[in-house]
């Protein structure tokens, strides 16, 4: 009788836990399913939320998670929707809104010039706009542009206040700077020369920054002077209308002997001028190896490189003067040789060669063929030379009416009026403006003629005089430490 209570009383017990984990799965089940229904409501509720955004941020490109490119653009539907009258009144705004950013950036071009100092060329390229509705003067921010650049001419002085005449201008020059000290001062025969007669690029980046940090800017010799015309149709030479920010002071700068010589190779200079491939006049050096490479290696290249980080170094966009014999070729292309097998081309060379210097704001004179003393030639040999100058190197650089006298002897002594035979000569074939080489600056405004003197800025100036540069440069600032001492 107890064995049988007690297996009723384990029956029983079974029976009861049975119940209980009948009743727990069914629970669990239950927690489950309401698990299930709250993720699909809160997925729901997100998705719903998420359209609603997207249609009330005024979005008009839904974009795939994993494709950063559009896959929706609702612009065209949206102008579908526009009335006519809406949809044109949008255009007009675009079309507005087009011209307003055209005119703001013609601006701002016009405002580069003033960089400058091309005022007159900035009011002018804003004065040159027409718009639907018509010229500049019909739009108050093309007037307010015009208004505020005549304001900001007008507050400029003649000369920038630092001289009453341009007799007084600065003239330096330079023959071709040395790229290589090791090699243009390896001790051998040409180094004495090269010690007395040339400049390193270290010398002559030191030297445009002192002379702009001191407020020079560089000016076109044609720039200094024009010629007027007066009452009886004939011309005479005045002094030109320079105006520039006070105390700016304006120079101009000049290079000797832009024909990169036989004597000089191997010796640290460049080889020639070539056309990079942006257009635009730079330098070659010939390596040891017999490559080439292009860079800043002579006054053409290292001075554009100054100017385009200071623009305001330049007025108008000038840069120098280049000084060109003829008897071994011409920047670098040996032209004066017929029986070369590059002759013809070398020819085409130099003519595009030129003519981007022109554009890129250089000047280009005579040094004569022959590179003599044309004081003590006779008259013969003078006008030889030149003509053969003219036929030979004229014909490819395009005319020029600049006459740099070599060794910077001029032709005539007097100090009046020219008179000779010389003259007479030169003056038929173009040449206006004359340049000898003086310690100072002076300059003789006649009416047919220009008559100005250089000062050289090269090794024997700084070794030997630096007493007369005291005025442009601390030299201590400028020397490069690798030049020997004066050694002549």
């Amino acid at each position: 009788m107890e064995k049988r209570k007690e297996r009723k009383n384990n029956q029983s017990s079974g029976n009861i836990q049975a119940n209980i984990n009948r009743r727990k799965s069914r629970k669990l089940r239950g927690i489950i399913v309401l698990e299930i229904v709250l993720i699909v409501i809160l997925i729901g509720s997100f998705l719903i939320y998420s359209n609603f955004k997207n249609r009330h941020n005024g979005n008009d490109k839904i974009t795939d998670q994993n494709s950063p490119t559009p896959v929706v653009d609702n612009k065209d539907n949206e102008e579908e929707k526009l009335s006519p009258e809406e949809l044109e009144a949008k255009l007009e705004q675009e079309r507005i809104k087009r011209e307003n950013e055209e005119r703001e950036n013609l601006i701002a071009e016009a405002e580069k010039l003033t960089i400058g100092y091309d005022y007159d060329g900035a009011i002018e390229m804003i004065k040159a706009y027409q718009g639907p509705e018509g010229g500049y003067d019909v739009y108050p921010v093309l007037k307010s542009a015009i208004d505020k650049l005549i304001a900001q001419k007008d507050a400029l002085l003649l000369y920038g206040g630092s001289y009453t005449s341009p007799t007084q201008f600065n003239h330096v020059f330079f023959h071709s700077l040395i790229a290589d000290n090791s090699k243009a001062f390896d001790g051998d025969y040409d180094t004495v020369g090269y010690n007395m007669y040339m400049t390193t690029v270290t010398e002559f980046k030191n030297m445009m920054e002192s002379m702009y940090n001191d407020g020079y800017v560089l000016v076109r010799i044609h720039d200094i002077v024009k010629e007027a015309m007066q009452e009886d149709g004939s011309t005479k030479f005045v002094p030109g209308e320079i105006y520039l920010p006070e105390g700016k002071k304006p120079f101009v700068l000049s290079q000797d002997d832009v024909n990169y010589y036989d004597y000089m190779d191997g010796d640290g200079f460049a080889s020639r001028i070539v056309i990079d491939e942006n257009g635009k006049p730079t330098t070659e050096m010939i390596l040891d190896d017999g490559s080439t490479v292009v860079g800043p290696f002579d006054v053409v290249s290292v001075l554009n490189e100054f100017i385009e980080e200071h623009p305001d170094f330049s007025y108008k966009g000038a840069k120098g003067i280049l000084a060109i014999t003829g008897y071994e070729g011409a920047l670098g292309y040996r032209t004066d040789d017929p029986s070369s097998p590059t002759y013809e081309q070398d020819k085409e060379t130099v003519k595009k060669v030129a003519q981007a210097l022109r554009d890129d704001g250089w000047e280009l004179a005579s040094h004569t063929w022959g590179h003599r003393n044309m004081q003590t030639n006779s008259m013969s040999l003078f006008k030889a030379d030149a003509d053969r100058w003219e036929e030979e190197v004229e014909s490819l650089l395009g005319p020029v009416d600049i006459m740099i006298f070599p060794y910077g002897v001029d032709f005539e002594s007097t100090m009046g009026h020219y008179k000779s035979e010389k003259y007479q000569y030169l003056k038929e074939k173009g040449f206006k403006f004359y340049c000898g080489v003086d310690s100072k600056p002076w300059m003789h405004l006649k009416d047919e003629y220009v008559r100005m003197t250089r000062r050289p800025l090269d090794g024997q100036a700084m070794l030997e005089f630096p007493k007369r540069l005291e005025d442009l440069f601390d030299l201590s600032t400028i020397i490069d430490p690798e030049r020997p001492a004066k050694n002549w």
